[in-house]
């Protein structure tokens, strides 16, 4: 029987401490959500009182008549619709700037780059004040219409790194063949670019379906809320009375982020070091 050295061991001790100290708010949240109601500020790792599940039934039940499943089911769309517009344009904005020559392109990629250093709330105002002139207030257009049209130059400039470790070759022997730019792009750079697509979908899924500030601002009708909205409205409704059932809505909406982690975690993981040191 072998004996684990004091060094590993030490070593092991402060990597499972530094493990509970992060996952502690975590479990503190979990115990949270199935302690009586009247004992949540009291709760610690183990639930005072015993284990109920009075906290998941009230908070599926929603608020002002609108059952949690329904935001739930808001989030998916937004969130879906997301995706689906990222991996899109941001894939063929990301080829056109690595595959095509036309005038200015550097020009263009730089400006769409240097948007990223851009603060988010310098552009909060112009957005609603366009949106707004649209009449897309109170729907889903300002939250998913942007995504199609490469609105995040943080995933173009993605994508175009990793489309540039592609071997031209490859297109060439594509044009021998009778491909044209979209053929190409469809049946040669999209095939191999699946891990960055995959990190695309999830940092968009992601950060879609965590987003706080885009649907308080667009939004106000509560059948129309996301997530991250109607977890608020626990507190605007009734204040303390309402922290079990937001602690376990919390809970609920935090298991599609971890499940969409773990089902593209390995692409993920490809994507980013793929891209990070071309």
């Amino acid at each position: 029987m072998t004996t684990l050295h004091p060094r590993k061991f030490a070593t092991y001790l402060f990597v499972f401490g530094l493990a509970f100290v992060m996952l502690y708010p975590l479990l503190w949240m979990v115990s949270a959500s199935v302690t009586p109601g009247g004992l949540t500020g009291s709760a610690g790792l183990i639930p005072p009182r015993g284990v109920t599940f009075q906290n998941y039934q009230e908070g599926w039940n929603g608020i002002g008549g609108v059952g949690f499943g329904r935001f739930f089911l808001n989030s998916f769309l937004v969130s879906g619709l997301a995706v689906i517009g990222n991996l899109i344009s941001c894939s063929m904005a990301a080829y056109a700037f690595a595959r095509i020559d036309f005038k200015w392109r550097r020009l263009w990629f730089a400006l769409a780059v240097g948007s990223i250093l851009l603060p988010a709330q310098v552009l909060i105002i112009p957005q609603y004040i366009l949106f707004r002139s649209f009449g897309w207030i109170n729907t889903y257009y300002p939250l998913i219409v942007p995504k199609f049209l490469a609105h995040d130059a943080f995933f173009i400039f993605l994508m175009v790194q990793f489309i540039r470790g592609i071997p031209r070759e490859l297109d060439q022997a594509a044009r021998i063949d009778g491909c044209g730019h979209f053929g190409i792009y469809a049946r040669i750079i999209l095939p191999l670019t699946v891990p960055a697509l995959a990190a695309t979908a999830a940092f968009t899924f992601i950060t879609t379906w965590n987003d706080f500030f885009g649907p308080l601002i667009y939004l106000t009708r509560p059948a129309m809320f996301t997530v991250p909205i109607a977890l608020r409205a626990f507190i605007d409704a009734t204040s303390a009375s309402s922290l079990g059932p937001l602690f376990a809505m919390s809970i609920l909406s935090l298991l599609p982020v971890l499940g969409f982690f773990l089902a593209f975690q390995r692409l993920l993981t490809q994507g980013i070091v793929s891209t990070g040191f071309r």
